[in-house]
């Protein structure tokens, strides 16, 4: 556990972040490819979700306001349907969009993303499609961004430019954050384009290029850490930053500081579902800790910890100080108490991963002298969804079902020993007579039962059905029963 963290996320308050940059909005298409094209040589998404999330500055807005913090956000929409969506989930997030301005010569930037899903799990991203201008925002547009700034900055805690090419983040507009907030004396952090001429930066407090936009900006190819070291330390002399810092993606961070210091800052290996939004939460974190009063080094060490827990999400998905400190406690992607939850904290864990994209399957049963039987029949369970739920029948259910000399180990024995199969991603156990309410709670999106039942006697298969979701039958290793092995044991 980093002790120091923890002591920092506890500490980070609700300061204030001014965001400026390119605002858009994100729109997600789910579905599952379930086949090719006749058409065309392409997979056929048959789309069953749309989703619409803000992007780009806004997005960084959002991921900060999810941690806490209050906001101001400055950029610029289109005077279109697409920009009404944006005002209102920008209202919806409760940040101050006085700093967001109306272009009606410039249509609002969209990215749609086709999310695709091979038979019915492991969402992946298929396509992207991009509506934009990048063209500069016009002089009259510019100047109420400017006036906009330099009246948020008398408020602010810290300023983040982020930067996506299109157009809102001029080299006027950032020296004029620059110098409001060094009036004030407020860290301006800026997250760079791709390529163009870095100078519009000079004089902020740090940059944050990732590996391929460092090298672009400095004309060397970064292989290594001392590649990275090198370049953090050359943008931080050429720019007068306080901090160079080049993110490294799975290898953390570089940092090279004014005063000499440098370091790669580590984050642990994850799961890595999609890096849309990683470097927006990288920047929100950093941001955040920064305002609260944290050095760099931490604050990287911080960001490294939310980047890590962003790309194990489908898009750009809210990540809390919750979760921040349970990542922290326990070190790994499992649930913060372990795969053996009570359905409250079960179904938390559950909403985390269906933002992430994933989805749920459930079985359940006694388990009570488990056996190579099970053991298939979980594995296959398993393959059916993103993450296993087994509900495992309490103490005296199984009495009820099998008879008084059931069970033969008691629920925690039997819990203990589920969750240490890796097919199995939560056990929680149930004390009604069947597991109806508790799938109606979980509300999965694949119903598992083994094909010794047909489809109509599953309890919970119409709910499962009636909310689009699936049974699948699942077939037992034959030979195999947990009746016929304690009578082998007993006449041995």
């Amino acid at each position: 556990m980093s002790a120091d963290l923890v002591d920092l996320v506890h500490r980070l308050g609700a300061p204030r972040a001014l965001v400026v940059g390119d605002v858009m909005l994100d729109r997600y298409v789910w579905g599952d490819a379930e086949r090719i094209s006749q058409e065309a040589p392409v997979a056929l998404l048959r789309a069953d979700r749309r989703e619409e999330r803000l992007g780009g500055a806004s997005s960084v807005a959002t991921l900060l306001r999810a941690l806490g913090a209050e906001v101001d956000l400055i950029g610029v929409v289109g005077d279109d349907a697409d920009g009404g969506r944006t005002w209102r989930l920008v209202a919806d997030l409760d940040v101050n969009a006085d700093g967001l301005v109306a272009d009606p010569a410039r249509p609002t930037t969209v990215k749609e993303r086709y999310i695709g899903r091979a038979q019915a799990r492991h969402p992946q991203q298929m396509l992207r499609v991009d509506f934009e201008s990048r063209e500069a925002v016009s002089g009259e547009v510019e100047r109420k961004l400017r006036d906009a700034v330099t009246a948020a900055v008398r408020r602010a805690d810290v300023v983040l430019v982020s930067d996506y090419d299109k157009g809102v983040c001029t080299p006027g507009l950032v020296a004029a954050a620059v110098a409001a907030a060094k009036v004030r004396g407020v860290k301006v952090v800026a997250d760079p384009t791709r390529g163009g001429d870095y100078s519009k930066y000079a004089g902020c407090s740090a940059i944050t290029p990732n590996r391929l936009e460092a090298g672009l900006a400095t004309g060397r190819a970064i292989a290594t850490t001392a590649d990275a070291l090198r370049s953090a330390a050359e943008l931080r002399d050429r720019l007068g930053l306080e901090a160079g810092i080049v993110t490294l993606d799975k290898d953390g961070m570089a940092v090279a500081h004014r005063d000499g210091r440098a370091a790669v800052l580590p984050t642990r290996p994850r799961q890595v579902y999609d890096i849309t939004g990683a470097g927006d939460m990288v920047m929100a974190a950093l941001g955040l800790a920064l305002a609260a009063g944290a050095d760099y080094d931490p604050a990287i060490r911080l960001a490294n910890v939310a980047g890590g827990l962003e790309v194990e999400r489908v898009g750009v998905v809210p990540v809390t100080r919750d979760e921040i400190l349970a990542d922290l406690q326990h070190g790994s992607a499992e649930p913060a108490g372990g795969k053996v939850l009570p359905l409250p904290s079960l179904l938390a864990d559950l909403d985390r991963r269906r933002r992430a994209g994933q989805r749920v399957a459930f079985t359940n049963g006694c388990f009570d002298v488990l056996h190579a039987g099970h053991v298939q029949y979980l594995r296959e369970a398993r393959r059916q969804a993103d993450c296993l739920v087994v509900g495992l029948n309490s103490d005296a259910s199984v009495r009820q079902i099998k008879g008084s000399h059931r069970p033969v180990n008691a629920a925690d024995a039997r819990a203990a020993v589920l969750a240490a199969l890796a097919d199995v991603d939560y056990v929680t156990v149930f004390a009604d007579p069947t597991p109806l309410a508790l799938i109606t709670a979980v509300r999965p999106d694949v119903l598992v039962k083994g094909a010794d039942y047909r489809k109509d006697q599953v309890v919970g298969a119409a709910e499962v059905e009636g909310w689009g979701g699936r049974v699948h039958l699942a077939g037992f290793r034959p030979g195999y029963s947990t009746t016929g092995v304690i009578d082998r044991l007993r006449a041995a």
